[in-house]
């Protein structure tokens, strides 16, 4: 069963909905979640081949909510697989979802996610991939790895068993978007899953490298998104995350990149004391504002 969020794209939407209706393989049934109920939405589903169920929702419930949403709808239909996909990404060919699926049974995982290339440009990837203290930007950093085990960018065409969804759970609705699928990853390292990204499979996605800037001589990025809204929400989830066991840890280097980067990149006092009050705030648990 595949799971898709989205709101106010119709025009993303419907390439989604084409390329997961052109798998060789096609999803048994497509729950979507629409964060801002629209008829051009609904009229888009009508004419899907996939058997689906459209899922209104008034209140913008971000992606960490939509996902929560659509994963229990799914989990509550008797789904055994959740294949979760945004609107605005689609699959890289017609074999994405055969080969999750054959990639999951050959290697026993309870999650496998594709490789998340950039829409514009598939050599490289739409999100740095992080392997302990090295970063991949391009498929052939992966130096031809066929599969990474415990690496996982989520909710991007990721596939995740109901073994591990009913371990694991949903994503926090708080987070809204931004730090969501970091704390799902960290739920499913401390629950002991087996998971990895399958790189022979692929998911396109716009670039979100532009928010990841390079600080030290390129040698460690720090995630500072133009947007400042954008911006506050993710500080804050970041606070929170790095409160969370298994990552109280990060809090220290993230100071450290972070000072680096506002104040002796940036010249940014206004923006350090910013991202302090959010991530403060975030540790606190103040979901508030």
């Amino acid at each position: 069963m595949c799971v898709v969020v989205t709101r106010d794209r119709p025009e993303t939407l419907a390439r989604c909905l084409a390329a997961l209706a052109g798998q060789s393989r096609r999803p048994d049934h497509l729950v979507l979640v629409d964060n801002g109920p629209d008829d051009r939405t609904r009229a888009l589903l009508r004419s899907t081949p996939i058997p689906h169920t459209y899922l209104p929702s008034s209140t913008n419930l971000g992606g960490a909510g939509g996902f929560a949403y659509g994963i229990l709808t799914a989990r509550a239909m008797g789904a055994d697989w959740v294949w979760l996909a945004d609107d605005d990404g689609l699959p890289g060919s017609d074999r994405t979802l055969v080969t999750l699926l054959r990639c999951a049974e050959d290697k026993a995982l309870d999650e496998v996610s594709p490789l998340v290339l950039d829409l514009a440009d598939p050599q490289r990837l739409a999100f740095p991939l992080r392997r302990g203290l090295t970063w991949a930007r391009t498929r052939a950093d992966l130096g031809g790895r066929r599969f990474v085990p415990g690496v996982a960018q989520l909710f991007n065409g990721a596939l995740f068993s109901a073994r591990a969804l009913d371990t694991v759970g949903v994503p926090d609705p708080r987070l809204f978007v931004r730090g969501d699928e970091v704390e799902v990853h960290r739920r499913m390292v401390r629950s002991g899953l087996r998971f990895g990204t399958c790189v022979l499979a692929s998911y396109r996605h716009p670039s979100g490298a532009a928010d990841f800037v390079p600080i030290l001589a390129g040698r460690v990025p720090v995630y500072a998104p133009v947007d400042r809204a954008r911006a506050a929400t993710a500080y804050r989830n970041q606070g929170y995350l790095t409160g969370q066991p298994g990552m109280r840890w990060r809090r220290w280097p993230d100071e450290a990149r972070y000072a680096w980067y506002f104040l002796a990149q940036q010249r940014d006092v206004a923006g350090w004391l910013h991202w302090q009050s959010r991530t403060a705030e975030g540790r606190r648990e103040r979901f508030t504002a």
